[in-house]
């Protein structure tokens, strides 16, 4: 397993990646999470782990991964060129990124890029023009701008208006913020009871300004068969 004390955690300047792997993710059948399921050889969270290592991506400091109890030898068995992090999931996703989070080496200011478990294909240019573009937000993430036309509807499905589709997108990750930003985010939910729908929903609670990144749809995430069947590497 990488060592966690290697000089590397202790650049401020790369970004760590966290990875909340603790879910069930049985919706693919087959009684093991998705997440640990044969994705080309290997388990698919660690596919996802090994695209961020692959020529081209940010030099990361080090990765967290919080995984199901019953994966954690697993996990940590792993070999990885820098610095890896592994802790039991929480009962929620959030809870999960919580304690990744909390396993980081105190580095205020380093950038922390969380990602799906099961988002295996993260696209290297909008991830660097993330990384770049927190130097002026306290957040950012990835997401796909609509191309559907949007309708407004009332409680019995009856349009109201349509709405202008280019000021939607449909959140992806990676989300990044500076680690620092991200504890007092996760801390003050915890203590508030929140739960955001996706991570940087905990900045937006806080009146912190977050900025979107047009994302291709190949930065896809594998919820279905029919996804894993059509995204599997052949």
């Amino acid at each position: 397993m990488s060592n966690p004390s290697s000089p590397a955690a202790a650049d401020p300047q790369r970004p760590f990646l966290v990875i909340p792997a603790g879910g069930r993710g049985l919706r693919m059948g087959g009684g093991l999470p998705k997440q640990f399921r044969d994705w080309g050889g290997r388990p698919l969270l660690r596919a996802t782990v090994e695209a961020f290592l692959a020529p081209g991506m940010p030099h990361l400091a080090g990765i967290a991964l919080a995984v199901p109890p019953a994966h954690l030898a697993e996990a940590k068995s792993w070999d990885f060129p820098v610095p890896c992090w592994v802790m039991q999931g929480g009962d929620t996703r959030q809870s999960s990124v919580w304690a990744a989070l909390q396993s980081l080496p105190d580095l205020p200011m380093a950038p922390v890029m969380i990602h799906d478990a099961v988002r295996p294909f993260p696209p290297a240019t909008p991830l660097w023009e993330a990384l770049e573009a927190l130097n002026q937000y306290d957040g950012v993430l990835l997401g796909e701008p609509s191309t559907d036309t949007l309708k407004r509807v009332d409680a019995e499905g009856r349009v109201l208006r349509t709405e202008p589709r280019e000021e939607f997108f449909r959140a992806q990750t990676p989300q990044i913020a500076r680690l620092g930003t991200w504890r007092q985010a996760f801390r003050s939910a915890e203590e508030a009871g929140f739960t955001g729908t996706d991570d940087v929903a905990l900045l937006e609670r806080l009146g912190l300004a977050v900025k979107i990144i047009p994302s291709p749809s190949s930065n896809l995430k594998l919820t279905t068969p029919e996804d894993w069947e059509r995204a599997l590497p052949r």
